[in-house]
């Protein structure tokens, strides 16, 4: 039976890939002391059916396909908050993140010199005590390079990747749990809200209607949206440059610790709720799904003045964010609009408002995109030591997305992806990457794993996840002051893996393990990805 079972999945590719696809998300739902491994486990599930006979591999295309894909969807959706970060604390994040990475990096070079462990293990253990993938095939794509006929060198890393990489999970949630106890009380102290909450203010203080509502809130550093006004008998979508006056009764849109500020500034909370109220002004959620709409400021759009409406949320994934005139909308966006009711149509037809549309990909735009990077991947980069190295497939397509996602739009072509189509398919290129290395590695892996040296890999990856985020949380609380929550955040970007940061997140009372993760998340992958490589070159 399993003769024939093996025969029938030689003969057929695709049959093979989606078994591993199926069994592999099957096993990592499997939670052992409230943990799983997830997607990783379809690299498992990969190598188990690999090791069955040599003849079980997905074509090499799947992998490299695959690669490109998770690669550069993960760039285009991280260019404008990497781009961001990088202006506020770029510097900082960056000397941490490439510190501690190259302090793993100089763990991994010190096993091969002191314990024997042979050149692409060692770096195949860097990518896997680290648990990121873009790295591994970096390294896999530099050996390829320099020894293209050799499976047996090529496996080397995912054996070392696959034996490291569990504790590279495991090993920094039971970190962070440890930490947790430490810092309790901190971490139970939110900075901000983590949702936004609406009130209703009477303006009872003579000395906030000097200036524009702009002016009043950039003066006093309110981080708060003013959405409606009733003056009299007329109740209107308020605009930045009008001032309040003493009477008004006010909408005002911000977290609790923000509307506590303003409340306490303009006089009091309303018993009657304005927001209720909607006979002449009414409120929609509206997909963003129109291309010329999307990449834009919102003060661009004028909304006010075309539609006397207003942007009073927008929700982009599962978090609501406060607009402002410099916030700029992404395709998938939902924003909450409030406006006239007779005119709140018109205003879905200007922002397209098409589900089916978000689940499109514009194909001239991504084809462009992906092309560029995996041209900017072939171009060679001089070492010092004469030698070259090159961004890759692995490097060259992030490098692009996160420029290309940064940018946003160029003239009338939009580089983002619709927010839900970019999470699609960077699962897709994810599972497709995992299956294909799993299969093509898995037989070369059984038959190397009961060898000698498997403790070794094991114990030394161990160390270097251990070490990496035991630095990562001392250096980050006690020389840069970074907040326990934050911190958590940092740590899982660093280790760039989202099973942390779900720990993170499931312990924190605030937004700052996901404020954390974003910060240093590119950083991360680029540099894992250049060390990777640059580990293969001086191990040679």
């Amino acid at each position: 039976m399993l003769r024939d079972m093996i025969e029938l999945l030689v003969d057929q590719p695709l049959l093979l890939l989606f078994a591993v696809l199926a069994a592999g998300f099957a096993l990592g739902r499997v939670k052992i002391a409230g943990i799983s491994l997830g997607v990783a486990a379809v690299l498992f599930m990969g190598l188990g059916a690999g090791a069955l006979d040599p003849r079980l591999q997905l074509p090499e295309i799947v992998q490299r396909f695959g690669l490109v894909l998770f690669v550069y969807t993960v760039g285009v959706a991280s260019g404008p908050g990497f781009i961001a970060s990088f202006k506020r604390r770029g510097l900082r994040d960056a000397a941490f993140t490439i510190g501690l990475l190259s302090l793993a990096a100089l763990g991994s070079l010190a096993l091969h010199l002191f314990l024997g462990v042979s050149g692409p293990r060692a770096a195949g253990l860097f990518a896997g005590s680290l648990t990121n993938t873009p790295s591994l095939a970096a390294v896999i794509e530099r050996l390829r390079l320099l020894v293209p006929n050799d499976p047996r060198v090529l496996a080397e890393p995912v054996v070392a990747y696959s034996i490291s990489y569990p504790m590279g999970v495991f090993g920094v949630i039971l970190a962070l749990a440890i930490a947790r106890r430490f810092w309790r009380r901190e971490l139970e102290k939110p900075e901000g809200g983590t949702s936004l909450e609406v009130r209703s203010v009477h303006v009872t203080r003579p000395d906030v209607c000097t200036v524009s509502i702009e002016g009043l809130v950039r003066r006093r550093g309110w981080k708060v949206l003013f959405a409606r006004r009733r003056r009299g008998e007329e109740i209107t979508v308020m605009s930045g440059d009008e001032p309040l006056a003493v009477g008004d009764l006010v909408t005002v849109v911000g977290s609790m610790v923000e509307l506590n500020r303003v409340i306490e500034a303009l006089g009091e909370v309303a018993e009657e709720r304005l927001e209720l109220d909607r006979t002449d002004l009414d409120f929609r959620r509206i997909f963003v799904s129109e291309p010329g709409v999307a990449e834009r400021p919102l003060s661009e759009l004028n909304l006010l003045h075309r539609f006397g409406a207003v942007v009073t949320r927008v929700r982009r994934g599962d978090v609501d964010l406060l607009p402002d005139g410099g916030t700029i909308l992404e395709l998938g966006d939902r924003v909450r609009v409030l406006g006239p009711r007779s005119r709140l149509a018109e205003v879905a037809r200007f922002f397209g408002d098409s589900y089916r549309a978000l689940a499109e990909v514009d194909v001239l735009s991504f084809g462009l995109g992906i092309a560029a990077g995996l041209v900017l991947g072939l171009i060679p980069v001089p070492l010092p030591n004469g030698g070259t190295f090159s961004l890759g497939a692995a490097g060259g397509p992030l490098v692009a997305g996160l420029v290309l996602g940064a940018m946003g739009r160029t003239g009338v072509v939009v580089w983002q992806l619709p927010y839900s189509a970019n999470l699609t398919l960077r699962q897709i290129g994810l599972v497709l990457f995992l299956a294909g290395v799993g299969t093509r590695s898995g037989w070369v892996f059984a038959q190397t794993f009961a060898q000698a040296g498997s403790l070794t890999l094991f114990l030394g990856g161990t160390a270097i996840t251990l070490l990496t985020t035991i630095l990562g949380l001392v250096i980050g609380r006690k020389v840069l002051k970074v907040r326990p929550s934050v911190l958590f955040g940092m740590v899982a970007g660093i280790q760039t893996q989202p099973a942390v940061l779900a720990f993170a997140n499931e312990n924190a009372v605030d937004d700052g393990p996901n404020a954390g993760y974003s910060a240093v998340y590119p950083f991360a992958t680029i540099a894992k990805i250049l060390l990777a490589q640059l580990l293969v070159e001086a191990l040679r």
